[in-house]
């Protein structure tokens, strides 16, 4: 915004040529220079505690025993013949207390565990590794205290020795999800809203809000510039609210934590990276691999050793378990599936010893965009009664599945599991299939199109009994509930040929989930779809 370089190209805007591109990168090499100092600064000034995460991301609790997973939830499946790697998991905490100290030059106090990854094991390796304080999401707090009263989720806890605190989830969403559609004033000003209430219900609580930032501002408009000049101003003019760092919180009093249930902050359990046979058959490579290197480590020479360690650890990242299995989705899944067993294959030419055939062998097996969004193919012409009454109403529809479509922050998931959309020449049609229970409990529905002024907000409060038919007359909007819910949207208040249209459900005022995940459905209201045809 201040660089004079960087003010002279926006004025150029067009026109650019090689020299103009390598003057740009220059000014961007001395800018990301600068930006570790920057933090360093702010830290001495007192306005930002910074925090670390193990060097390569794993997750703590399964490196030292997988089989917490089934503490977890019992239904996770996890590998036979399982070891131990709790070595590598406190080399990884102490790797990455080193580069913090070489980045920042002091000891680095608190660590965001990968995922928010707890267990009383991890947390007892955190400590001795001289760890004061953890993050971790509010659904590990709940299973523990085993009561989901949210006025306990406004405190700091201390467990044996360790400060740990607890994301409220919801409010961290918002942040990471939903207010990069909205206007930066009305976003500011809504989140100032939900958490007065907060205030007023103690006022000494305190708030934690995590997440992953460098997911969601690239998605705001300005890199989220403007909503964060609107919220810090209305935060600076709310004298019962006030900013503090972890170093503040740390030295403020805690709770007792007696039991620490162990999960992430995906739903409170490790199924993101263990438990889908892909995920196992990864996890089973490194337990065989390590055996074998644990028979050869006497002859290796020091720095066959050292290589192999790195190679272990790389091998460890979560991002791995993260792409096998069914529940997350890439175009680049050859890619890290090669990657993950290229470590592997290193470790045994080090050892000088034959590759297992295995390892040349792919563990990713469903590398499709098919598998949670197919496009539509055909017009569909459904009847809305709110009943699946059959599959050939939708055949030939749009699917979209929010169970495989999560970010890397992967949202709290909402009641609406997967979305059927399609059209005729008249209408488009769309169905939210899922827990119907929880979605009639909801009171509204936003409908978000880019053509339209604002949203339309339908009351679904007459589905609290199943069946009902309701009408908005802005949108010439049908809907019926009872199986599932479906609607129809007239297409003659369109101007535009393509529209992107998204949906909020809303609870107490509270948004539950917001339609689709991937954030915006692209629809070309003149298509027949005949270029999307395949078999």
């Amino acid at each position: 915004r201040h660089n004079e370089t960087v003010k002279r190209f926006l004025k150029k805007e067009f026109g650019f040529n090689n020299n103009d591109k390598a003057e740009l990168l220059e000014v961007l090499r001395e800018f990301v220079k600068g930006i570790f100092p920057y933090y360093k600064s702010l830290h001495e000034e007192g306005k930002i505690t910074i925090s670390t995460t193990p060097l390569n991301h794993p997750i703590l609790p399964l490196l030292i025993d997988i089989n917490i997973a089934k503490v977890a939830n019992s239904s996770t499946n996890v590998p036979n013949n399982s070891l131990s790697l709790k070595d590598d998991a406190k080399i990884q905490i102490l790797r990455a207390k080193e580069l913090f100290l070489e980045t920042f030059g002091y000891d680095v106090s608190g660590f965001w565990p990968a995922e928010g990854a707890v267990s009383n094991e991890a947390l007892d390796l955190f400590k001795e590794c001289g760890i004061k304080w953890v993050a971790t999401d509010e659904a590990i707090l709940f299973k523990s205290l085993k009561d989901n009263n949210r006025e306990n989720l406004y405190k700091p806890y201390n467990k044996d020795g360790v400060d740990i605190v607890f994301r409220d989830h919801s409010l961290s969403d918002l942040i990471g999800f939903t207010y990069r559609f909205w206007e930066p004033k009305k976003a500011a000003g809504h989140f100032i809203d939900t958490i007065r209430p907060i205030h007023r219900a103690d006022n000494d609580a305190t708030l934690f809000v995590i997440l992953d930032g460098e997911n969601a501002w690239e998605y705001y408009n300005n890199n989220a510039f403007d909503f964060f000049d609107e919220l810090y101003g209305l935060l600076d003019e709310s004298p019962w609210c006030n900013l503090v760092t972890m170093d503040e919180v740390a030295k403020s009093q805690k709770k007792r934590l007696e039991n620490l249930e162990p999960g992430s902050w995906i739903n409170g359990e490790f199924n993101t990276w263990v438990g889908h046979e892909e995920k196992t058959k990864a996890w089973e490579l490194i337990f065989k691999t390590r055996r074998e290197y644990e028979e050869r480590v006497k002859n290796l020479d020091k720095e066959s050793d050292k290589k192999i360690l790195e190679h272990f650890l790389a091998a460890e990242c979560s991002d791995w378990f993260w792409w096998y299995g069914d529940d997350h989705h890439t175009e680049f899944g050859n890619e890290f599936d090669e990657l993950f067993r290229g470590h592997l294959i290193s470790i045994y030419n080090l050892l000088n010893k034959n590759i297992p055939s295995e390892l040349f062998e792919p563990i990713n097996r469903h590398k499709s965009q098919f598998a949670f969004h197919t496009k539509p193919q055909s017009y569909i012409f459904p009847n809305l009664n709110g009943k699946f009454d059959s599959f050939f109403e939708w055949i030939g529809c749009g699917v979209i599945d929010e169970t495989k479509l999560f970010s890397t922050m992967d949202k709290a998931r909402g009641p609406v599991e997967k979305i059927y959309y399609g059209q005729d020449d008249m209408l488009l049609y769309f169905a939210f299939k899922g827990d119907i229970k929880r979605l009639c409990e909801c009171d509204r529905l936003n409908i978000w199109i880019d053509c339209i002024e604002d949203s339309v907000s339908v009351d679904l409060n007459p589905f609290k009994e199943y069946g009902q038919f309701c009408h908005s007359e802005k949108l010439e909007i049908e809907l019926a509930c009872e199986s599932w819910l479906e609607f129809s949207i007239n297409k003659d208040k369109f101007e535009k040929r393509v529209i992107k249209i998204r949906f909020e459900l809303i609870k107490d005022n509270i948004i539950v989930q917001t339609l689709p995940g991937f954030g915006e459905i692209d629809i070309d209201i003149e298509s027949d779809h005949s270029d999307n045809w395949f078999i």
